[in-house]
C-alpha cells in the first residue's frame, strides 16, 4: 500500500515505481503540484537550483523542459558525467522527475514561424532514440507536449503516446498533452483538444493527459475542461491541468483563483508553467497555489520535510 503523494518522503519516492506513483496521485485527490522548470535557463537564486528551489516551496513533482536528453545539463546543479544530472537533481529534491520531450508535426499549419528556445533542438524532439535516453537518465515521467511555435499536434501526440509506451513499458510513467497551441493553428482557443483526442491519448497508452487550466487558454472556461477531464477519466487515465501561458507570472489572486477553477475540474495534478521570471514560475505563486488547493497544513509540511527522513 502507497501513500497518498502529498504525504510521501524521499525514501518513500525511491521504492515507488510507475503504478505507485500513479496511486499516490490518485490518493491525493486533487493535491498534487507540478512545477515546470527550464532545465538550461540561469537559477533564479544564484547557486541553489530551479528544481531545487521548485521543491522547496511545494512541488511534488518537477518537469524539466527545454532539457537535451543527448546532452543533459540542469542549470547549478553540477555533476562530473552529464549522464547523472537527472538522478543528482532527485537526489537534490526527494521529487518525482518528468521531462518534456516534443513531437513536431512536420506537416502543422503553424500560427507563427517563432520557436521556443535556442537552436539546439535534436535531443528535445520524441524520437526512439530520446525516450531510450530520458529512460536511461533516470526520469520517472516523460511528458510529451510541445512548446510554443514547434507545430504540435493532437495526431503527432497520439502517434508520440504509442511509440512511447512501446519504447517504456512500465519503466515510466507517460503524460500527453497541450498546454496551448504549441504552433498549431487549427487546435487553438477552445479547438485545442476535444473527447475523442483525449480517447486517442489514453488507448495509446497515456497514463495522464494534459489540458489548459480553465482561465489560461482563450475560451477555455471550466465547464469545458470539466468534461474534458470527466472523458480522461471515464478512460481510466489521470489529468493535469496546466498552466503554459506565463500566468504562473501573475499576481496572487489570480493564481488563487486559477488553482479553484481548475480544482472544480475535478483535475488530478496542478502544472505551473515555467516563464514566471524566465525558468521558473515565481516562488510566490507555487506556495499561493499549494495553499489554496490544500491547505497551511500539507503546504508547510511538504516545504519543511527533511529529504533525510
Amino acid at each position: 500500500m502507497v501513500k497518498r503523494l502529498l504525504d510521501t518522503t524521499a525514501r518513500d519516492l525511491v521504492g515507488y515505481g510507475r503504478k505507485d506513483v500513479l496511486a499516490a496521485i490518485r490518493g491525493s485527490e486533487g493535491r498534487t503540484i507540478a512545477a515546470e522548470v527550464i532545465a538550461p535557463a540561469m537559477a533564479a537564486v544564484y547557486d541553489v537550483s530551479n528544481p531545487e528551489l521548485a521543491a522547496a516551496l511545494g512541488a511534488d513533482v518537477v518537469i524539466l523542459n527545454l532539457l537535451d536528453v543527448q546532452r543533459p545539463a540542469v542549470s547549478a546543479v553540477e555533476v562530473a558525467d552529464p549522464a547523472d544530472v537527472v538522478r543528482e537533481v532527485k537526489r537534490l529534491t526527494g521529487r518525482v522527475i518528468a521531462v518534456n520531450l516534443e513531437p513536431v508535426d512536420p506537416r502543422a499549419q503553424r500560427v507563427t514561424e517563432d520557436e521556443f528556445g535556442p537552436a539546439g533542438k535534436s535531443g528535445r524532439l520524441a524520437t526512439q532514440e530520446n525516450v531510450a535516453a530520458a529512460v536511461a537518465l533516470g526520469v520517472d515521467a516523460i511528458v510529451l507536449t510541445g512548446n510554443p511555435g514547434m507545430g504540435v499536434t493532437n495526431a503527432s501526440l497520439a502517434r508520440a503516446v504509442a511509440a512511447t509506451r512501446a519504447a517504456v513499458g512500465d519503466e515510466a510513467i507517460v503524460m500527453a498533452g497541450k498546454m496551448h497551441a504549441a504552433g498549431s493553428a487549427s487546435e487553438a482557443g477552445p479547438d485545442i483538444v476535444d473527447a475523442n483526442a483525449l480517447e486517442a491519448f489514453v488507448r495509446a497508452g497515456a497514463d495522464i493527459v494534459l489540458l489548459p487550466a480553465p482561465g489560461t487558454v482563450p475560451g477555455c472556461h471550466e465547464a469545458q475542461v470539466r468534461g474534458w477531464v470527466e472523458a480522461a477519466h471515464r478512460e481510466g487515465a489521470l489529468t493535469m491541468t496546466t498552466i503554459g501561458t506565463s500566468q504562473e507570472g501573475a499576481d496572487v489572486d489570480t493564481i488563487r483563483r486559477l488553482a479553484l477553477m481548475a480544482k472544480m475540474t475535478g483535475t488530478d495534478i496542478h502544472h505551473l508553467g515555467d516563464c514566471g521570471y524566465f525558468g521558473i514560475a515565481l516562488p510566490e505563486n507555487i506556495l499561493a497555489y499549494s495553499i489554496a488547493i490544500r491547505g497551511r497544513r500539507h503546504a508547510y509540511r511538504r516545504m519543511a520535510m527533511s529529504l533525510l527522513r
